[in-house]
């Protein structure tokens, strides 16, 4: 008797899901503590970065201030302040104080900064004779900072008198110097000042104040 043939069945009951309990670990003290000092020292460096650039973005901006409208720093070309500056030379200027003779200071003119000594301000009487000699209202000065006088080359009339609030400026290297004796040049007004040489920061070899040197 033949057997009947082996059949795959498949249940069509359902299978019920297995409960399954999800049991949800809660942090320990120890972990929020540690969890707390991470934060607090995220907010600390955090801060403390912040603060860093604020600070260097006053200093940067006082630093700014400072150099362009109380101590303007020049560097020098040429050489027409020779002996006493050097091109390259770099000089730091004071701005807003009072300007005498004797003084180097840096000014304007035609949108370039030029670096001359004051040899009289407004009101005096300049001369200058052929053996390169300045007479200040007829009394010679006494410049040790020269190497040599030179009247050099002179296109204005002497003697010449200087308008108030203004300022005769020579070169120290007089034969090589544009300045107040050459009309193209002249006098220097006040407003025109940016400030008087009070040091040289470099080269440091030679670095050092320059404030009443012919005085």
């Amino acid at each position: 008797m033949n057997e009947a043939p082996h059949q795959n069945t498949t249940s069509l009951e359902p299978v019920a899901d297995e409960a399954v309990d999800i049991v949800e670990e809660k942090p320990t003290l120890e972990q929020l503590e540690r969890e707390l000092k991470f934060e607090q020292k995220k907010h600390f460096w955090t801060g403390v970065a912040r603060n860093t650039l604020f600070f260097l973005a006053v200093v940067s901006a006082a630093v700014v201030i400072l150099v362009v409208f109380l101590f303007p720093v020049v560097q020098l070309e040429g050489t027409s302040m020779a002996p006493t500056l050097q091109s390259g030379d770099v000089i730091v200027s004071v701005s807003g104080v009072k300007i005498s003779s004797g003084d180097i200071i840096a000014f304007y003119h035609n949108n370039t900064i030029f670096v001359k000594r004051v040899v009289a301000v407004g009101g005096d009487t300049v001369n200058i004779d052929s053996d390169g000699i300045v007479y200040v209202n007829d009394v010679p000065l006494d410049e040790p900072y020269l190497e040599e006088k030179a009247k050099g080359s002179c296109d204005i009339p002497l003697p010449y008198q200087v308008p108030i609030d203004q300022y005769f400026v020579l070169g120290d290297n007089r034969s090589a110097s544009i300045d107040s004796r050459h009309a193209a040049v002249g006098c220097v007004g006040a407003d025109m000042v940016l400030g008087r040489v009070a040091c040289r920061i470099w080269p440091l070899n030679r670095a050092g104040l320059l404030i009443d040197e012919a005085k």
